[in-house]
């Protein structure tokens, strides 16, 4: 395995201000809606309450309700991450941060009975663990005030549901942590999800830009969206993006879910009626970001039970992996993608694998995949959501869970562990994703290619199939870990 040198911070920086500004143009689409402001919300599509014991639930309980739970050492199956794993690449002395609204008042409990329960290595700062040195850390940081994350009461919009989003930091961390059991992890919440203003997206970003120019986390985990027409003009999007500019230049990688909606997005307004749907195919931003890489998702059709190999499981539920026979993945129904209506193409998607989905004049998201779908998702413990109202219970527990959401984290987990073979930050990866891509060997080699599956959850609104090489409903594929991140590495660097 060839593997260049650690390179020093300032080279990092160089190299990604570089890449940074050749992809900032804009391009010659219209002005976005301005009698309309984005919400900021939560990329989870659909959660089942599981079980109330701190003991996970049985692949037979999970099978019961229709759906296969994955826990974490069934990702590192499907994912091939245990080579990494063995010659120690785990993420050590790499910090992830999660960027999410409110937080939870009681992850720290939840992520030690996570870790209990499967067996990955307790973290500095998870209750109940003494540090010592060597030790993973969990971290949190708030910007603006900490409000109980609590479920708000009355009638009201839903929009500052924090129950709602303690459920969302439940499966950021404890995803995070699955991919990458060696990573440190910062949780940096905010005390809003509303755009009025100057709160929500503008106070998120700035939480960002906060992380980047204190030099906090090497990876940024944004398991958040809202459509691109949502916002009050292009110029307020754009006005947004700062911290992804300094994340490029300080050799920061940011990724974002894709959403959760297919191609059928939505605007805020009217609030009392749920919001207006938008009559032909949308995306998300940040994910549409051409600095952001953008996560879509899939149903994992492989055997939960296989911790070490990728065996696929066309028998049991859910009905997409039946329908697929002999198939490990299918492009996710409700996986967010296809073409940004503000952001021009990016050079580094001229090239693409053979097969693949056109991209005409306009960014094509998302970039990658990974497993989505609430039908194949993983078992998330999270004692808050219940306390809120989540659970049929009212108590906490197991839960599985889908949604981009869950892609994201698990992204940023590998990436991670990318930093930690390239001894620092790796900036955006996207140029490095599609010269992978761009190579028949070494893309048959570094992903999984997902060729089946619609994301059209509107029958009025047009969908996109999954097709052989990059698709704006898995981007590229998922990854083969244990060769990708590796050769991620490589690509970064030229090679």
């Amino acid at each position: 395995m060839h593997l260049p040198p650690p390179r020093s911070l300032a080279r990092v920086r160089a190299l990604s201000a570089s890449v940074a500004l050749a992809l900032t143009t804009l391009g010659a689409a219209p002005a976005l809606p301005v009698a309309q402001a984005a919400v900021l919300q939560p990329t989870v599509s659909d959660y089942a309450f599981v079980a109330s014991s701190e003991t996970p639930p049985t692949e037979a309980q999970c099978l019961a309700i229709g759906r296969r739970c994955f826990t974490p050492q069934g990702f590192w199956g499907a994912y091939n991450l245990n080579p990494l794993y063995a010659g120690g690449f785990d993420g050590s002395g790499v910090t992830v941060a999660i960027v999410d609204s409110y937080g939870s008042d009681t992850i720290a409990h939840d992520l030690h009975v996570f870790d209990a329960a499967f067996g990955l290595p307790p973290m500095c700062g998870e209750e109940g663990v003494t540090c010592a040195p060597g030790m993973p850390t969990f971290k949190r940081i708030s910007l603006q005030g900490t409000p109980a994350t609590v479920q708000q009461p009355g009638n009201g919009t839903g929009l500052e549901n924090k129950a709602a989003w303690s459920l969302e930091v439940s499966l950021d961390v404890e995803s995070v942590h699955s991919f990458a059991p060696g990573a440190n992890i910062l949780l940096v919440t905010t005390p809003t999800a509303e755009t009025l203003g100057v709160q929500g997206f503008p106070t998120m970003m700035n939480a960002e830009q906060y992380v980047v120019d204190h030099h906090m986390a090497s990876v940024i985990s944004q398991s958040f969206a809202s459509t691109e027409e949502a916002f009050g003009s292009t110029q307020s999007l754009m006005n947004l993006r700062h911290a992804f500019v300094s994340a490029a230049a300080d050799g920061v990688t940011v990724l974002g879910s894709s959403g959760d909606g297919g191609t059928a997005n939505g605007t805020k307004t009217p609030v009392r009626q749920g919001g207006t749907l938008i009559p032909y195919p949308t995306v998300n931003w940040p994910a549409s970001d051409p600095l952001v890489t953008g996560v879509g998702g899939t149903y994992l059709c492989t055997d939960p039970a296989s911790t070490t190999a990728r065996v696929v499981d066309s028998t049991d539920p859910p009905a997409a992996c039946k329908a697929h026979p002999g198939v490990a993945e299918v492009g996710w129904v409700a996986a967010g993608g296809g073409f940004s209506h503000v952001f021009a193409r990016p050079s580094y998607q001229d090239s693409l694998p053979a097969g693949s989905t056109s991209i005409g004049a306009m960014r094509g998201v998302p970039d990658v995949a990974s497993e989505a779908s609430a039908l194949t998702g993983p078992l998330v413990y999270d004692t808050n959501a219940g306390l809120g109202g989540l659970s049929n219970a009212g108590s906490g527990g197991w839960f599985i869970i889908g949604g981009t959401s869950v892609a994201c984290p698990q992204w940023a987990g590998m990436v991670a562990i990318a930093d930690q073979i390239n001894g620092g930050g790796l900036g955006l990866i996207n140029p490095a994703l599609y010269k992978i891509g761009s190579n028949p060997t070494r893309y048959a080699n570094d992903f999984f290619d997902e060729t089946t599956g619609l994301n059209q959850t509107v029958a009025s609104i047009p969908g996109y199939p999954a097709t052989a090489g990059w698709d704006p409903v898995t981007g590229l594929g998922s990854a083969n870990a244990a060769n990708l991140l590796p050769d991620l590495v490589n690509a970064v660097h030229g090679h």
